[in-house]
């Protein structure tokens, strides 16, 4: 399946094709054209070499309504056009992340061009070398919105920016060994409190630091042994400041994030005993404050004697042991909140050294019975 925004499919023929626009000029409008390939990548190759000549025998466009031309179009300007689209249109914890990586990384390099010069090989030039991969890929996300963005709003053909690979391999999910694990959850279940219940809940449930948080004892289903993911919280800079945030509760990361997980008999337990009539299951009358949460979290694995790690290694823990213990990916997917199963494939379905010494011990054991 091609990448949301390629525009490229597999077809029953067992054909990939992919699409792209071209202006008509007899219809007086834009249509779509294809490419068909054997392979994915193939039909992505083609598909570029296609959007490559289209940028190149295309003259320069007569202006009509809402129409100019690429070459008088400032990428700041229109970057500013698609952030006020953005914060009108999505999340406001969408619009900021948008806002600062644009502000922080792309406007003080390519403020002053014009959107006909951001090219792959201008872009590479600029930023190869400066970023993390994640930064890195942000960046070309962002500018390939902002190109979507353009040809959209003013009815040009914009390329696709492709990123290069990069040479560097995804750091290894890091979860808690089985000691670490068994320390830590003594230590939990001695003395419980609030902050040692919500620890304990996410080892049991993969919630989000945020999401734990902002949880509330109306999301506890008791009589279906449910809990249900309606909310997160975060802190996100206030309107017209550049330094002061506040702790915003906002709708979840994204729609596959609103979700329902079943609980366990225990952890129904832990929850009745500590139900209470305040709206919050953790911060009260109000959502808990992450850091707050994270700051006792580093107490917590202080005093089971676990080296410094951060909160998310719960949720990779949870996933890590569902994954052993049998769980299928689809279900553990959907009780992550992930949006594509192979998101939880690339991060957790990684088999562990134990794992595959038994699969080595078992080979043996099939050599030597066949003597």
């Amino acid at each position: 399946m091609g990448r949301h925004g390629e525009n490229i499919r597999k077809r029953k023929d067992g054909r990939w094709e992919g699409r792209y626009l071209v202006y008509d000029k007899e219809k007086g409008k834009k249509v779509y054209r294809s490419v068909y390939a054997c392979s994915y990548e193939t039909a992505r190759e083609l598909l570029e070499d296609k959007k490559e000549q289209i940028l190149n025998l295309t003259d320069k466009p007569v202006r009509k309504q809402n129409r100019i031309s690429p070459e008088d179009m400032n990428l700041d300007a229109i970057a500013q056009e698609w952030l006020a689209e953005v914060q009108e249109k999505r999340k406001q914890s969408t619009y900021v992340k948008y806002r600062l990586i644009y502000h922080n990384h792309i406007r003080k390099i390519f403020q002053d061009i014009a959107l006909s010069e951001l090219t792959n090989a201008e872009v590479r030039e600029k930023i190869s070398g400066q970023y993390s991969d994640s930064v890195y890929k942000s960046i070309y996300c962002i500018l390939n919105q902002i190109l979507k963005f353009a040809s959209e709003r003013y009815n040009v053909i914009m390329p696709f920016l492709k990123k290069s690979i990069s040479n560097t391999r995804n750091s290894p999910i890091k979860v808690l060994d089985k000691s670490e694990q068994k320390r830590l959850i003594n230590v939990l279940f001695t003395d419980t409190d609030r902050f040692k219940m919500a620890v304990l809940m996410c080892l049991f449930t993969g919630l989000r630091l945020g999401e734990l948080c902002a949880l509330k004892w109306t999301d506890i289903d008791f009589e279906n042994k449910l809990l249900i993911v309606n909310r997160t919280v975060q802190r996100l800079y206030a309107e017209g400041y550049q330094t002061k945030t506040i702790l915003t509760e906002t709708s979840p990361k994204s729609a596959y994030s609103k979700r329902e997980i079943p609980l366990s008999d225990k952890t129904l337990e832990l929850f009745l005993k500590f139900q209470n009539s305040e709206e919050y299951v953790f911060g009260g009358e109000k959502p808990l404050e992450p850091k707050r949460l994270q700051y006792h979290f580093k107490k917590i694995l202080k005093e089971a004697q676990v080296s410094d790690k951060n909160f998310h290694v719960l949720r990779h823990t949870f996933s890590t042991n569902c994954i052993e213990g049998g769980t299928d990916v689809k279900s553990l997917s959907e009780m992550l909140g992930h949006s594509d199963v192979q998101i939880t494939l690339n991060c957790y379905v990684h088999p562990s050294m134990e794992t595959k010494r038994q699969y080595i011990n078992n080979l043996l054991e099939i050599y030597y019975s066949t003597n």
